[in-house]
């Protein structure tokens, strides 16, 4: 996948809208006018501080659905995402929580939206919501039959999950990639806020060759520096919110003071590939 094609950007920040409790999930406060709206300011605030791309998430829908998310909460998230569209230019991506790529594929597709995050695309993980197998083949065989070209961007070894066996983070990779076909793989910490090692995320880039590596978690203005030395771009969200906490709105000025830093350490990876080039053809 081209990231600069998709995103006008070979390392893309891109912001995340928590939505609200949805139509029948357990803290559904009764009024979609009021989802609509903060989703609708968050993006705004997103778009603004200068993100390259945003994904809207059913976030506080917690406890989740393991797979297959009610037709209410599909019909929601296109009306958000929609709305999001008309006030944005930027990529719009989707997470239906907990792993119903399926609907994310929909909703993306009729939008029009650009990529999907899928928590589990291949293997078998242990979550809080039980046991969570990866369905690549019905996903991309649904793709293929709505004729889509959203692209997927899959989760390898997801955050608060654990694989039923000890597995290679190398070997995750690349089946995600060579037997997923993901466009795109993000590695996460353990948990929401919780930044991946630069170890893992050096096993990653290795082997995941050509294929995108993105942070999908626990980014702040002063990490991000470092972890955008290896990863091709970043998924935020806790650490753009008001106070650096989750259930607050987003915060445009630490938006912006997170895209500049990321911006920063990009450029100072690309002038350090280009003296690498100039003392090899010196």
């Amino acid at each position: 996948m081209d990231l600069y094609q998709l995103f006008k950007t070979r390392s893309p920040i891109i912001g995340v809208v928590h939505l609200l409790p949805l139509p029948t999930s357990p803290r559904w406060g009764g009024n979609l006018k009021t989802v609509i709206d903060r989703a609708a300011q968050e993006a705004t605030a997103l778009a603004s501080g200068g993100v390259d791309g945003i994904i809207v998430e059913n976030f506080f829908d917690a406890p989740f659905t393991k797979n297959q998310v009610d037709p209410a909460v599909v019909s929601a998230m296109t009306l958000v995402v929609q709305r999001i569209q008309n006030l944005v230019t930027v990529p719009i991506g989707l997470n239906v929580l907990r792993n119903d790529g399926m609907s994310a594929m929909a909703i993306a597709t009729i939008v029009k939206a650009q990529f999907i995050r899928v928590n589990v695309l291949t293997g078998v993980m242990a979550t809080d919501q039980g046991l969570i197998e990866g369905e690549a083949h019905q996903l991309l065989k649904y793709r293929r039959e709505l004729g889509s070209d959203v692209k997927i961007f899959a989760d390898v070894l997801v955050k608060h999950a654990r694989p039923l066996s000890s597995v290679n983070l190398s070997h995750a990779v690349q089946d995600t990639i060579e037997r997923g076909l993901a466009d795109a793989v993000i590695l996460s910490g353990w948990a929401t806020g919780v930044p991946p090692t630069l170890e893992d995320l050096e096993l990653a880039r290795t082997a995941a060759n050509d294929t995108p590596v993105f942070i999908g978690s626990g980014a702040n203005w002063e990490n991000i520096a470092t972890l955008m030395q290896v990863a091709d771009g970043a998924i935020v969200s806790s650490s753009l919110k008001r106070h650096g906490r989750r259930e607050q709105t987003i915060d445009p000025i630490r938006v912006s003071r997170f895209v500049e830093a990321a911006r920063r350490s990009w450029n100072s990876k690309s002038e350090g590939k280009s003296v690498s080039v100039i003392k090899v053809h010196s």
